[in-house]
């Protein structure tokens, strides 16, 4: 008797470590496939949340000092985005506080639209720059990298909890002659700490699409998804 419940103790044994096994395997393919129990834990910001977040400052925190090593790492998305015919011309000044911002600083131009508040405010200035060259003649191929790189160095900067501005007014001339560039610019990435309160606003086709400032917000019309549609 001893001999078959131990035989049968064992059977019950086995049956357990299978049904332990079918368990682990069927929350594993929940997890990974998903059947409407289980959800799959998102890590980091969706894309639409980055985007959200990805809006064109012009006030900053002077107290956050960005470091060079941020910089890198956001110049780094370029190596791994597509490229027009793969030439992959563009090229990098990294300019923080220290190396050079003042000059860049006096050398560009911010917020067009609203000249009447001579941005950016004092005390809220861009010091850490991008400034994006070319190895050969501006064209419509640089263009298409240009758009890319600047966008993909932006949305990593919100990645990375800082924020950032396209900037193509300024002075390229000063730019080459005072940071000594061996290339000429095409356009200067603003990196810092963003301070200002920023919206979308949804609007029609026809409608104004300047950017502009009420009770200290600043608000961006965009046209609606269904307008974009043809």
């Amino acid at each position: 008797m001893q001999n078959v419940a131990d035989g049968f103790g064992e059977v019950q044994n086995n049956e357990k470590k299978h049904i332990m096994a079918d368990n682990y395997l069927e929350k594993r393919y929940e997890e990974v496939f998903g059947t409407g129990r289980t959800k799959v834990k998102r890590v980091g910001h969706t894309l639409d949340e980055l985007l959200l977040r990805n809006r064109s400052q012009r006030g900053y925190n002077k107290d956050y000092v960005v470091k060079r090593e941020e910089l890198e790492r956001i110049v780094g998305v370029c190596s791994k985005v597509p490229s027009a015919h793969n030439q992959q011309v563009l090229r990098f000044r990294l300019v923080t506080r220290d190396t050079g911002a003042d000059k860049v600083l006096r050398n560009i131009r911010l917020g067009a639209a609203l000249p009447e508040l001579h941005l950016p405010l004092p005390g809220t200035e861009p010091e850490a720059f991008i400034i994006i060259c070319s190895t050969v003649e501006e064209n419509k191929m640089v263009d298409i990298d240009l758009g890319i790189a600047m966008q993909s160095m932006l949305l990593k900067a919100v990645e990375m909890g800082l924020n950032g501005l396209a900037i193509g007014a300024f002075d390229r001339n000063a730019i080459v002659r005072e940071l000594e560039l061996p290339l000429t610019p095409l356009m200067i990435v603003a990196i810092g700490k963003g301070i200002e309160k920023i919206e979308l606003k949804t609007i029609a086709p026809e409608e104004s699409h300047a950017y502009y400032r009420e009770g200290g917000v600043h608000y961006v019309p965009k046209v609606g998804t269904k307008d974009l549609l043809v």
